[in-house]
């Protein structure tokens, strides 16, 4: 069943704006990647089947994940997450560049709201909502997963309506804040800010900060076994 939703998000086809950014990055890679072939595809999720911790950003970067087919790979943002993941034990090296390199989760899985990348990193509330179904399925079938950590106001807010679609309510919807934890259902959720080159470069986030996050989530699943 897994297999057939990747299926059906890379032949997705919904959103005109995305289509037509994701396909004309492919055609037009920046210089560092000239003369390699772009996925210009949406992007699937990625890791262990069996996790009990989600991790959810906000899109495939245009050149990152757009360029790899696969989330969080070939750009700075992923080179930030999959070293603190490797650190924590949850990753078996701690860089990915692309779909063949060997890299392996455990114990997390890693998706996005929308799966197309979009221009400026900002979808618009019409394609979050027409993408958030993949992500209702996707949850649905990772039916072990009791922690989901949120990058960002746009994954905390989007996962909150995912939440609602499963029959989980909290009203008011809890805020977003980094290191902000809430329970909603079976599910604990946990905010961290995203692992931009924004946030980073600037020490909004540091490293030390997002491993506080992990383990805590760390900590959740284990007592939720």
């Amino acid at each position: 069943m897994w297999k057939e939703l990747c299926k059906e998000i890379i032949a997705c086809r919904a959103c005109p704006r995305l289509v037509a950014w994701r396909e004309y990055c492919g055609k037009h890679p920046r210089r560092a990647y000239q003369g390699q072939s772009y996925w210009a595809r949406p992007v699937t999720g990625f890791g262990d089947l069996e996790a009990r911790i989600m991790i959810c950003g906000l899109a495939p970067a245009a050149h990152g994940g757009n360029r790899t087919g696969r989330i969080f790979t070939g750009d700075r943002s992923g080179d930030f997450l999959y070293r603190c993941l490797y650190q924590v034990g949850l990753a078996n090296q701690p860089i990915s560049v692309n779909r063949e390199d060997g890299l392996e989760v455990s114990g997390c899985y890693i998706t996005a709201i929308v799966r197309c990348a979009p221009p400026h990193n900002r979808p618009s509330p019409e394609e979050r909502d027409r993408c958030l179904p993949y992500l209702v399925r996707e949850l649905r079938l990772l039916d072990k997963v009791r922690v989901i950590i949120c990058l960002g106001a746009f994954a905390w807010s989007g996962m909150i309506r995912v939440l609602r679609e499963l029959g989980y309510f909290r009203r008011p919807a809890p805020p977003f804040g980094h290191g902000v934890e809430e329970r909603i259902g079976p599910y604990s959720l946990l905010g961290s800010y995203h692992p931009s080159q924004q946030n980073t470069f600037t020490g909004k986030l540091t490293e030390a900060m997002f491993m506080k996050i992990l383990r805590r989530a760390l900590r959740l699943a284990n007592v939720q076994m």
